[in-house]
């Protein structure tokens, strides 16, 4: 197989074969059925999907989100459709007792020991989780793309070195599915409850508005909620993002700096940043704080949103708003003195906004708007986010959206917020207002 695949010298020493099996067993399917967890219906539909068209399937999100376990459980869904079990490969490249053996030439030497000990008896699945931390990997698995010799699953933590290493060797040979931790119906089933007919949402409205709360105070982590919100787990996700995830990976010395980097934004989701001011603020160099910032994004831990114009010059000087990946991490490590209900629900507006794919700006003329979306080349649709609608800022919210609508000719609009639920018409505008638990669960 090695020499089929690669011709590579100075290569790590081979690890024996029924070793790496023993410890494979561990982690896979092949004489016992691991524990899969809550099943996440809508992504395992997904894999079925992005299986059936024979490209790799690279698999992206925040650490912690998921990933391995839907990797399992699609597994299992297979094992369960009359799928023999030696027909998959899971290896988890996290596993400590793989850590001195983390190379291409580990990779051929895993699978060749899982073809001639396991014997699967068709082209299996091979499931290769954080796989960025094998230098050289794509070349193993565009080699076994190329050959038709497995159906390839590619976890990640890190958006930018996987794309890069993409690009170079597998243009045109991938498809992506991009992992969240739980959205607020996913949160509801993993708390037993269960929403399966309008029935069921207007009969359980009070316990309903009940979990809301608590899903922005704890997140969609999926350990996390089952574990019913644990803030050790939290800290210890935020420190393996920042050390594991950007730090050593990107070789950053000044980590002190660039954990308060994480926490300022993370304090500040939904305000306009500027890097000069930042890097004023924390006591760093601008070209620092870009980098950083980059890599905070390129971790899953936050997103930023751009001013929208016609102009992307313009999209790129302006400020840009910052937006949390989970609403319990951002909690734990933000500097906050209450709790924060605006800007969590703007938050959780994005997060659903980017989970349904849409291309987010914000607007700024006179007034602001919080969201407009973009599709094509037009502007679709436009949100504003509001907790509590009060006599003081009911108007400021209403024309912010009011001069959205009227700069992209849309005739509808929506204001989310905690219990108003009602339709204006301004001329021959309407506006909708629907409360944000109501929303995520259109």
């Amino acid at each position: 197989m090695t020499d089929r695949l690669f011709n590579l010298k100075n290569i790590t020493p081979n690890v024996e074969k029924e070793k790496i099996i023993e410890i494979l067993d561990e982690w896979n399917f092949w004489s016992k059925t691991p524990d899969c967890g809550i099943l996440r219906e809508r992504y395992l539909q997904q894999f079925e999907k992005m299986k059936a068209t024979q490209q790799v399937v690279f698999i992206t999100g925040v650490r912690r989100s998921g990933k391995s376990t839907l990797m399992k459980q699609h597994i299992k869904r297979m094992i369960d459709e009359g799928e023999d079990r030696k027909n998959s490969l899971y290896i988890n490249f996290e596993e400590p007792k793989f850590i001195d053996e983390l190379s291409v030439q580990f990779l051929i030497d895993a699978f060749d020991a899982y073809l001639e000990i396991v014997q699967p008896t068709s082209a299996p699945d091979l499931f290769l989780d954080e796989i960025q931390n094998v230098k050289g990997w794509e070349r193993f698995v565009r080699a076994l793309h190329e050959k038709r010799s497995a159906n390839i699953f590619v976890s990640g933590s890190s958006a930018r070195l996987l794309s890069k290493e993409l690009g170079t060797a597998l243009t045109g040979r991938h498809i992506d599915i991009h992992v969240y931790p739980l959205t607020f119906r996913e949160f509801l089933e993993f708390n037993n409850l269960k929403l399966e007919t309008k029935l069921d949402i207007v009969t359980n409205k009070l316990k309903i508005r009940q979990m809301m709360r608590k899903y922005l105070s704890t997140g969609g982590f999926p350990l996390v909620v089952l574990l019913d919100g644990n803030n050790e787990i939290l800290r210890d996700y935020f420190n393996d993002i920042i050390l594991r995830d950007i730090a050593e990976r990107y070789r950053v010395l000044k980590v002190d700096k660039l954990r308060s980097l994480a926490k300022y934004y993370l304090t500040n989701i939904g305000a306009p940043s500027s890097f000069r001011k930042i890097a004023n603020f924390i006591g760093i160099s601008l070209d620092s704080v870009e980098r950083y910032s980059y890599h905070l994004s390129d971790a899953y831990l936050i997103f930023f949103v751009k001013k929208f114009s016609y102009s992307l010059k313009e999209q790129e000087i302006n400020p840009r708003k910052v937006y949390a990946i989970d609403p319990g991490l951002r909690n734990i490590v933000s500097f906050k003195f209450s709790e924060d209900l605006g800007k969590l629900y703007e938050n959780t507006v994005f997060l659903e906004l980017y989970r349904r794919g849409e291309e987010v700006y914000y607007y700024q003329g006179r007034h602001e708007c919080d969201f407009v979306v973009m599709r094509g080349q037009s502007i679709t649709q436009a949100f504003q986010v509001c907790y509590s609608l009060t006599e003081q800022n009911r108007e400021r919210e209403i024309a912010g959206l009011l001069e959205a609508m009227d700069e992209f000719e849309l005739s509808e609009g929506t204001i989310i917020t905690d219990d108003v639920e009602t339709v204006e018409n301004y001329g021959d505008k309407s506006i909708r207002f629907v409360a944000l638990w109501k929303w995520l669960l259109d």
